[in-house]
């Protein structure tokens, strides 16, 4: 079978499992480039692929590409699912699966967060411009900065979230997410209050008001790309140079503090709608070597106050 026919067969057929768009297009993203890739050695069937191709068109990935480990893992990953595919059609044998025994590449896993002084930077920048011109901008940021340092929300979960998933009676919040899963978490009384002002603020910016939390300034749903925008900006006033300004960020942020303050790791799973306690295990590790560090080398140990 000829791959570009056997990666459109795959693309329609997770189109007819209803997977997401941005999944779709992840898996034709990759299968596009690895079909670019090995054309040039002038194999065009899939029966003909073997593991050679695969990991030279990693190895592509890694050097001509400047594609990071997890990057390489992730193309791994969509290449394996496709080729498990082709092998449950009977395109191929498992003896013929070319990605079935290529390991993974170890990952350098960092976990950037946000320290408590960067933290105030951010969130005083945003109410010393609320006045502003632009104060419908500061009040949705700084309400978006507050809400994931709440929840250890995804961005997705974030564009997502609509007013009618927020409990205030109740003081739960749910969550559309991964794989589109609904999962649900409690809201503490300081972002339950912090949520009822701006929505109180909202109904009286816009006519009516959106059924998504956070909106751009039309009141319509904010892109993912618009949140990258945003922290963009941020980052760049902030002027921070060794962390990321992003919504992992303040979801390790959300992790590791509430792993400071002895938060359990089976309560921390829930709270992060983790599958597994593999990636909490790491915040615990990071969170527990963070306060080491913090004990033995903080400034104030060596000043009397």
């Amino acid at each position: 079978m000829l791959l570009k026919f056997a990666i459109q067969d795959f693309i329609e057929d997770r189109e007819f499992k209803n997977l997401t768009q941005k999944t779709i297009s992840g898996y034709s993203a990759t299968l596009k480039e690895f079909q670019e890739f090995i054309s040039e050695q002038e194999v065009v069937n899939a029966n003909d692929v073997t593991q050679s191709h695969i990991k030279s068109y990693l190895l592509h990935c890694k050097k001509n590409k400047n594609n990071n480990p997890t990057s390489i893992n992730h193309k791994l990953h969509n290449l394996k699912i496709f080729f498990n595919y082709l092998q449950d059609i009977e395109v191929i044998s498992e003896k013929q699966n070319p990605a079935k025994k290529i390991n993974y590449v170890k990952e350098d896993i960092k976990i950037e967060v946000f320290n408590d002084y960067q933290i105030k930077q951010m969130l005083d920048y945003y109410r010393r411009i609320k006045r502003r011109e632009k104060g419908f901008y500061a009040y949705r940021n700084y309400t978006i900065i507050v809400f994931l340092l709440g929840t250890g929300s995804r961005l997705g979960e974030l564009i997502n979230l609509r007013w009618d998933d927020i409990d205030f009676i109740n003081n739960t919040i749910v969550f559309y997410g991964k794989k589109r899963e609904y999962s649900s978490i409690p809201m503490t009384e300081k972002l339950k209050k912090e949520l009822m002002e701006y929505k109180t603020y909202c109904e009286q910016t816009f006519e009516s008001l959106s059924e998504y939390v956070f909106t751009n300034r039309k009141n319509e749903k904010l892109t993912d790309n618009a949140v990258k925008c945003i922290f963009k900006r941020l980052k760049k006033v902030m002027n921070f140079k060794n962390v990321r300004v992003s919504c992992h960020t303040f979801r390790h942020t959300f992790a590791v503090n509430m792993i400071k303050n002895n938060c359990d790791i089976f309560t921390l799973q829930k709270m992060l709608r983790h599958k597994d306690l593999s990636m909490c295990r790491r915040y615990v590790n990071f969170g527990t070597a963070l306060k080491e560090q913090n004990d033995k080398f903080n400034p104030l140990n060596e000043i009397d106050v």
